[in-house]
């Protein structure tokens, strides 16, 4: 089983668990949210509990974490209980370390990505960081993200 720890910089982490289980269980949130569940709903929701409640998952939702912080709690992780992967919603809601990058957000956001690729080797386990891209994307044909569209990105590409 792997263990996955999971930074929700954004929604909280009972809202996440829920659409996990949600998700997990094939259950429409809107349903679970109006109280209109079926009971086949029910049963699927509750065999996903089961499921997820199995598993190895840390949420932390620490709104606006500092990247020395989220360091810390890694290597927590993975001395208490291995760390398999680690996710990140989302990268430019993690504050800098202070540096004196403070007064650039694009080269604190470059920092926080350079810290990020640092873990993963420190670590040796994957770091997925999911990111804002800016509206230029929708204005071209071509809509598939680059890495220049990555909101705040500066040198992440690099």
């Amino acid at each position: 089983m792997y263990t996955v720890g999971i930074f929700s910089l954004e929604m909280g982490a009972d809202q996440l668990a829920t659409r996990m289980i949600c998700s997990s269980g094939n259950v429409d949130s809107n349903r679970l949210r109006t109280g209109t569940m079926t009971e086949e709903d029910w049963s699927r929701f509750t065999i996903a509990v089961g499921k997820l409640s199995r598993t190895k998952i840390f949420i932390d939702d620490t709104p606006g974490i500092r990247i020395n912080d989220l360091r810390s709690k890694c290597r927590r992780l993975k001395q208490e209980h291995g760390l398999d992967m680690i996710v990140i919603d989302y990268l430019q809601l993690i504050q800098g370390s202070g540096s004196r990058f403070s007064d650039n957000r694009q080269q604190e956001v470059s920092e926080i990505s350079r810290t990020l690729k640092a873990i993963a080797r420190e670590l040796e386990c994957p770091v997925i960081a999911l990111s804002q891209l800016s509206r230029g994307v929708e204005q071209r044909q071509d809509k598939r993200p680059m890495m220049s569209d990555i909101r705040e990105s500066g040198s992440i590409e690099q």
